[in-house]
């Protein structure tokens, strides 16, 4: 190679080693989302300025618990609140209503409502087919106009949950707006679980555990009526015992609709347990 051909050279490489580095392209990280709403529970007793627990005798869709504020249906313990139904045969209601079984609903009615966001609770369900409990959002007027989102409901089955969407046209047992989540035997519903939804204006998207299993959009709800989702909701965890619901899976007439014998020995011996870790609600900035 004669000089000016390695003067070439050289000079080439050393351009290329002077050269500045590639700069990386930026990368800015997503911020935070905003939490609207917390409670894991490890306060003694329930945060009484963010839950109302609700006293009634009034029931829907054949259930047969009466709700009661006591500190042994509801409780925090060891960082969880703690659901447990009763078996108290007789129970009177202030409304003269009697009722064999005691159990809880709390909402955050008037305390906090949400408009668009991510829901979320981890669960962990007991055993026992006929014991419904439930997450969800509601609006507050007439139901069903005002909306309903089912984020997790249960009626005692180990290998799946479900999600529901009620409104007008598409409501109760009529509703077309219906999902299960199906569990693998060695991680059923008896372990603990991450239930949420994902509400935008004109969707709203269900997970277990951060995995998509239902998509619900607004063309799709407008084929039956009003899309119920676009005004302020308020978060209900409740036990329900028995009912229409788990009678049309579990096929138990008796010796109460939807709660048979097992179901009500479990609930005697106290095992009929709702365990939630927490509760939030989140929006993205």
């Amino acid at each position: 190679m004669n000089n000016e051909r390695k003067l070439v050279l050289a000079l080439g490489l050393l351009s290329v080693a002077c050269a500045p580095a590639r700069k990386a392209p930026d990368t800015v990280p997503a911020p935070p989302d905003e939490v609207l709403f917390f409670d894991d529970f490890t306060e003694a007793g329930l945060d009484r300025t963010k839950w109302n627990v609700r006293i009634t005798g009034h029931t829907v869709n054949q259930e047969q618990q009466a709700y009661i504020d006591s500190a042994d249906v509801i409780e925090t313990t060891e960082g969880s609140l703690v659901i447990t139904a009763r078996h108290r045969p007789g129970h009177v209601t202030a409304e003269g209503k009697t009722f064999d079984f005691v159990s809880e609903r709390m909402d955050t009615r008037g305390t906090f409502e949400f408009l668009y966001g991510t829901a979320a609770a981890r669960m962990k369900l007991p055993v026992g087919s006929g014991l419904w409990p439930a997450f969800w959002a509601l609006g507050t007027g007439r139901w069903p106009d005002t909306g309903e989102i089912d984020v997790m409901e249960w009626v005692g089955e180990p290998d799946w949950t479900s999600v529901a969407l009620h409104g007008p046209g598409y409501s109760g047992d009529a509703t077309p707006f219906v999902k299960k989540a199906f569990f693998e035997p060695t991680n059923d519903v008896t372990a603990w679980h991450v239930y949420s939804v994902d509400w935008t204006p004109d969707e709203l998207v269900f997970r277990v555990d951060g995995t998509i299993f239902y998509t619900v959009t607004r063309p799709m709800v407008e084929k039956f009526g009003k899309w119920s989702f676009d005004n302020p909701k308020f978060l209900i965890v409740n036990l329900a015992l028995g009912g229409v619901y788990p009678r049309s899976v579990n096929k138990a007439a008796g010796p109460y609709p939807g709660l048979p014998e097992g179901t009500i020995a479990l609930i005697g011996e106290g095992k009929g347990r709702v365990l939630v870790d927490w509760v939030r609600v989140t929006r993205k900035r």
